[in-house]
C-alpha cells in the first residue's frame, strides 16, 4: 500500500504531465490551479474555468476540495464562492478515483447533466426545471462575461485567501441592482 504523499505526487504528475494546464501554488502539490474547458456538447462550451484544487493530507482516502474560480451560473455550484455539490467527490468519494477521473470524467458530467433537485444555487436549479431554455441563455451568457482567458486568470490573481474561493469581481457586477445608477 502506497503512502498517502506518494498518492499525492503521482496523481499531480499524472494531472501535470496531461493535456491541462495546471498551476502550484507555491510549488506545493497539494494545492493547484487547472484550466477547466467547458464540454463542447453543452451551453458551457467556449467557456475557460480556473478551477481550484486542494488535496488534504489523507488524500486519496478523503476527497479533493474543488472550487471554480470565475463565476459559472450552474444548479450544482455555487456562484459566489465556487463550490462544487458533487456526490462522487462530497459523499461517494473513493481511492480508486484520481484527478484525471476529476476534469475528464466528473466536473464534464456535471455541466452536461445537472441536478437541479440537490442545488447549491436555487435561481439556477429554479430556472433550469421552469424554463430551461432561458437558464441555457443564461448560462451562455455567463460564459461569454466570465468565462473568458482573461476572467480565468484574473480571478485567480484575486484570491489570496486560502479559505476564500470567490473573486473580487463577483461582489462588483453591475447587473445586480438594475436601475440603480447614480
Amino acid at each position: 500500500m502506497s503512502s498517502p504523499r506518494r498518492r499525492i505526487e503521482t496523481d499531480v504528475m499524472k494531472l501535470l504531465m496531461s493535456d491541462y494546464e495546471v498551476t502550484l501554488v507555491n510549488d506545493n502539490m497539494q494545492e493547484f490551479y487547472v484550466r477547466f474547458y467547458g464540454p463542447s456538447d453543452t451551453p458551457f462550451a467556449g467557456g475557460i474555468w480556473k478551477v481550484h484544487v486542494e488535496l488534504p493530507d489523507q488524500y486519496p482516502y478523503k476527497s479533493p476540495s474543488i472550487g471554480f474560480m470565475n463565476k459559472i451560473f450552474h444548479p450544482n455550484i455555487d456562484e459566489l464562492s465556487g463550490s462544487v455539490c458533487l456526490d462522487v467527490i462530497n459523499q461517494t468519494w473513493s481511492p480508486m478515483f484520481d484527478m484525471i477521473n476529476i476534469f475528464e470524467v466528473f466536473l464534464p458530467q456535471l455541466l452536461r447533466y445537472p441536478n437541479p433537485t440537490d442545488p447549491l444555487n436555487g435561481e439556477a436549479a429554479a430556472m433550469l426545471m421552469r424554463e430551461a431554455a432561458g437558464y441555457e441563455l443564461k448560462v451562455k451568457e455567463y460564459v461569454s462575461r466570465y468565462a473568458t482567458k482573461e476572467a480565468a486568470e484574473y480571478s485567480t490573481e484575486e484570491s489570496s485567501s486560502d479559505d476564500e474561493m470567490s473573486s473580487v469581481e463577483s461582489f462588483s457586477d453591475d447587473d445586480d441592482a438594475p436601475g440603480l445608477e447614480l
